[in-house]
């Protein structure tokens, strides 16, 4: 789902999941929290017609824009008020933070289609020396596994994986009722730090991904069972107990699992 303020008729995107923002107090409100300084490097996903780029660019030192709509590039391309934005058309997903023409680590900001938000979170956790801090709007489902507990229903492979590298911090919450067409469900806007000292190593990163998916998979059942392709040293069978389901085990015990 891409932000935008509705101000006049664009053609609604389904396959890009374009979702327009129809309350500018919602956006003045994101922009506090963001909290723009004349020293920041801002780089922006999604910004539709510019609506939340227009009170934000004025007041960093530098700003590039990502964009998949070329309806909507156009549109940024012509205004006046944006003279010296980076404006970049494509996939996100596609891009690296260090090859966009803006000095980093970055700040970004993401309005983005909600069925890309896991992919977007990990991109960022692939590129972490590249940028400071994030902001994402986000299905409230989405950022309630991303801020749960462990033991809790909501506590998942997300909140284990994403937790390893990153604080989470839930700002707020966005009722549907601002947007056009109106989404189902409600959003959040989440805060991504980096963890000082991660948890796991990079190059443990994906062996660590494909135990926690494989406990998962598999949620009901024991680690015993859902980790039986996997061979631990006794070590780590002392110290973790395998009739345990995935759900009671902090990150930190994930951890363990990598001996």
């Amino acid at each position: 789902m891409g932000l935008f303020i509705l101000r006049k008729a664009h053609p609604f995107r389904k396959k890009w999941g374009q979702n327009f923002l129809t309350d500018t107090n919602l956006l003045d409100r994101i922009v506090r929290t963001v909290d723009p300084q004349k020293t920041d490097s801002i780089l922006e996903i999604g910004p539709g017609d510019g609506s939340l780029t227009e009170k934000i660019f004025p007041n960093v030192n530098e700003m590039a824009a990502i964009e998949i709509d070329p309806l909507l590039i156009k549109h940024l391309s012509i205004r006046s008020d944006l003279k010296g934005l980076h404006i970049i058309q494509g996939d996100v997903l596609l891009q690296d933070i260090d090859d966009i023409p803006i000095s980093n680590p970055v700040r970004v900001v993401g309005n983005i289609p909600y069925n890309i938000t896991s992919p977007i979170i990990f991109w960022l956790i692939e590129q972490l020396d590249y940028w400071g801090d994030a902001f994402i709007m986000m299905q409230k489902e989405v950022g309630e596994r991303l801020t749960a507990k462990v033991g809790t229903k909501s506590y998942s492979r997300l909140s284990v994986v994403v937790g390893v590298y990153l604080n989470v911090e839930l700002c707020f919450t966005i009722s549907p009722d601002v947007f056009y067409p109106k989404p189902k469900v409600d959003s959040v806007i989440i805060r991504f730090t980096k963890k000082a000292n991660p948890i796991v190593p990079d190059d443990q990163y994906i062996k660590f991904n494909k135990i926690v998916r494989a406990a998962f998979s598999m949620r009901r059942k024991m680690l015993r069972n859902s980790l039986a392709g996997f061979d631990f040293t006794e070590k780590i069978k002392d110290e973790i107990d395998f009739t345990r389901r995935p759900e009671t085990l902090t990150i930190e015990e994930f951890a363990k699992l990598l001996g």
